[in-house]
């Protein structure tokens, strides 16, 4: 029992906020040991205690929240541990309470799950974004280990948001952007319906507050107005059951505001459209009782063709399972019809929280369990290949986003794909060494590409290759979390290497530049200067050496150091030497698309590795003075057979053909027309034809010769190479 008196909070509330706290622990009374409930009242106490001096913005003493926390989980028939973390959730973030005393006092568990729902102590981020995106993975990879985590952070965000009013309107709209676009599909790929509802509503409220108010009105007054068309079709669907000798729960149910608005935007309907749609659910005992009654609608009213989906057969990934099914009901009325035991309708409504609320040990809530604990596994895979948190949050949203397609292998195994998903996120579905080595599709048993969209009922077969490698472009069309943290992770891997020969080349440019003879750093002043640094590889230093983050001079002079050779002679410099097929780790400027031949300058910059320029490139001389020891020496390599881009716009004389004209001489000339754009205009009654082509050349030597050719032509008033390609190439 809990007396006001207890309480660290003035009068006015502590009567209240006791009686509330006394009724929560009598709710989970019924269904938690003595020595669980006596675990809550002190949780619920010390609690107290430590926000006896915190207020919430409404003017409430803060302890109300976690109370109303747990209140929402208590409804959830959560056990002992993750109501004790609600009334704690907070006390790490904004107490002097640390993990050991909280450990201490409650347990290793409770302080556990208390920490993953804590945010990451004040740390230092580039942005507001990396600092949530950190957050939400520390939550998400707590949440892979204890799912609970979860469950405790959505009762929080829950109760936020119904809060949110006292809130400015600045916050309140990115909170509710932040629920909507996380906590919401999280709430629903996880089976909390309920809470899934309620935070899209919310959200919904406080990003549209007019739109809500229009819909909230106009849902109110059509109440009124289908309450008798609802009652008729429910009286029928009750009198077709009990005909057919089937014992059956059946109610309408009420879409939802978030859900209506959804409906309207994308089908393009008004509301009194998605208002002329009823719903009706039917509970039944077991499985095969919930076709009889399909028959039995199906036998009262029409089918519409195209809309039955079996949901038993085939589960959701949430464990949901229903059948639905959508009728021509009286006057052409459309009717939409959920058929579901008990046991899935359970599910339904509480998802993975099923485990706790109901411990009959069926089949549909180990399934869920089973689901639930290959989509944490699934978050942890693709942790391992995400570089950063941004990057993972991107791809966590990205499997978040509702709607799926259900395709079988060629063993007949079912798996279950967001919309819009390819025959490679089948592939890295399967497993990820299939999608790392796949070469071809078959969909339905059809040789198709790879980036061929699949949908429901496709059978789908993966042709691989032992020395097959992911290809960047697939970027470009793959939807799910898996295969773009593969792709991105093969990439960066890609990126590595070659940023560890640049760096490589580049150190022993600045060595060469301090040293009057050629050295070889020893081995024992590299062991020296890893012990000095935070890497531990000698390649991971040349890499942030070729990719910009680490200057060359900086670290060759402390290697030398380190090896006694610094103060040996003068120095002397030698150019790095540029082939055009160093791959990432080389970049050539868009600004002025240097091509072999030209002057060339090199600009290290961080995260890009060396940025190749010509020595007249405008964008450097405006960028004032630069760094010099960010600035290298380089020459081009020896002839490669790379093609390098590069613009040039021909004016000539208007007329018939001389487009060909100009395209037979750039290929005589033996380049390759990547691009063309044309535009005609008038100078003193001379028509004139201006035409920029993208060529792909070898050299400035080949580009002169092309040049050449083009001057040639009698119909050629003027030649110019552009510096900067133009966009649309």
């Amino acid at each position: 029992m809990i007396e006001s008196a207890e309480l660290p909070i003035s009068e006015a509330y502590a009567t209240q906020v006791a009686r509330d706290a006394n009724s929560l622990i009598a709710k989970v009374a019924t269904y938690l040991k003595p020595d669980d409930v006596a675990l809550l009242e002190s949780a619920f106490k010390f609690g107290a205690i430590c926000h006896k001096d915190q207020f919430r913005r409404s003017g409430e003493p803060y302890i109300t929240h976690p109370l109303a926390v747990a209140e929402i989980l208590a409804d959830l028939h959560l056990d002992a541990q993750a109501l004790a973390a609600a009334f704690l959730h907070d006390v790490l973030e904004d107490t002097g309470v640390s993990k050991l005393e909280l450990t201490e006092r409650f347990g290793k568990h409770i302080a556990e799950l208390v920490d993953g729902l804590s945010k990451l102590e004040k740390l230092e981020f580039q942005s507001k974004e990396e600092a949530q995106a950190e957050n939400f993975r520390k939550m998400l990879m707590a949440m892979a280990r204890d799912v609970r985590v979860i469950l405790v952070k959505l009762a929080d965000r829950l109760h936020n948001m119904r809060t949110l009013g006292a809130m400015r309107e600045e916050k309140q709209r990115r909170i509710a952007a932040e629920t909507l676009e996380i906590y919401a599909p999280i709430a629903n790929r996880i089976g909390l319906h309920a809470i899934y509802q309620e935070l899209e509503d919310w959200s919904f409220r406080f990003l549209y507050p007019m739109r809500y108010e229009v819909l909230a009105k106009a849902l109110k007054s059509a109440r009124g107005n289908r309450r008798e068309v609802v009652s008729k079709i429910l009286d029928a669907i009750k009198q077709r059951l009990s005909d057919a000798h089937i014992e059956a729960t059946v109610y309408g149910r009420e879409k939802h505001l978030a859900s209506i608005y959804r409906k309207m935007q994308e089908k393009q309907l008004s509301f009194s459209e998605v208002l002329d749609i009823y719903g009706f659910r039917v509970i039944v005992q077991d499985v095969p009782t919930c076709y009889l009654v399909l028959g039995a609608l199906h036998a009262l009213y029409k089918p519409r063709p195209g809309t039955f989906k079996d949901y038993i057969a085939i589960p959701k990934p949430n464990g949901y399972q229903s059948l639905h099914t959508a009728l021509s009901g009286p006057y052409g009325t459309p009717i939409e019809v959920q058929i579901r035991t008990h046991e899935m309708h359970k599910v339904a409504q509480s998802g993975v929280a099923s485990h706790w609320m109901y411990k009959s040990g069926d089949e549909g809530v180990s399934d869920v369990q089973q689901k639930t604990h290959q989509w944490l596994q699934s978050l942890l895979e693709i942790q391992s290949m995400s570089g950063d948190s941004v990057e993972f949050l991107e791809h966590i949203k990205v499997d978040l986003f509702p709607g799926e397609i259900y395709v079988f292998t060629p063993k007949g195994k079912i798996l279950t794909l967001p919309q819009g998903s390819t025959a490679v996120d089948f592939a890295y579905a399967v497993h990820s060494d299939i999608g790392n080595r796949c070469i071809a599709a078959r969909i339905n048993y059809d040789l198709v590409p790879l980036r061929s969209q699949l949908k429901t009922g496709d059978q789908v077969e993966i042709i691989t290759a032992a020395h097959a490698k992911p290809n960047p472009n697939w970027l470009n069309f793959v939807v799910t979390g898996k295969a773009r943290s593969h792709i991105r992770h093969f990439i960066k891997t890609m990126r590595y290497e070659e940023s560890v020969q640049l760096g490589e080349r580049m150190l022993a440019q600045s060595v060469r530049s301090l040293m009057t003879e050629q050295v070889d750093v020893p081995n024992d002043a590299w062991d020296r200067y890893l012990r000095e640094n935070a890497p531990s590889k000698r390649d991971e230093i040349l890499s942030d050496i070729g990719l910009g983050k680490r200057l060359g001079v900086v670290v060759a002079q402390r290697l030398l150091m380190l090896a006694g050779l610094i103060a040996e002679g003068e120095a002397r410099t030698g150019p790095i030497l540029i082939r055009g097929t160093e791959g990432v780790a080389v970049q050539f400027s868009r600004c002025c698309n240097p091509i072999p031949g030209d002057p060339i300058i090199g600009i290290i910059k961080q995260g890009q590795g060396l940025v190749i320029h010509t020595h007249d490139c405008p964008q450097v001389s405006r960028n004032g003075r630069i760094d010099p020891e960010k600035v290298l020496d380089v020459e081009w390599d020896v002839p490669s057979g790379k093609l390098f881009d590069v613009a040039i716009k021909v004016l000539a004389m208007h007329e018939r053909g001389v487009l060909a004209q100009i395209a037979a001489a750039i290929s005589e000339a033996g380049a390759n027309i990547d691009n063309v754009r044309m535009d005609s205009h008038d100078d003193q009654g001379d028509r004139y034809t201006e035409v920029t082509f993208t060529v792909q050349v070898e050299n400035r030597g080949h580009l002169a010769r092309v040049m050449q050719s083009l001057r040639a032509l009698e119909r050629v008033v003027r030649i110019q190479r552009l510096k900067n390609i133009p966009s649309g190439n």
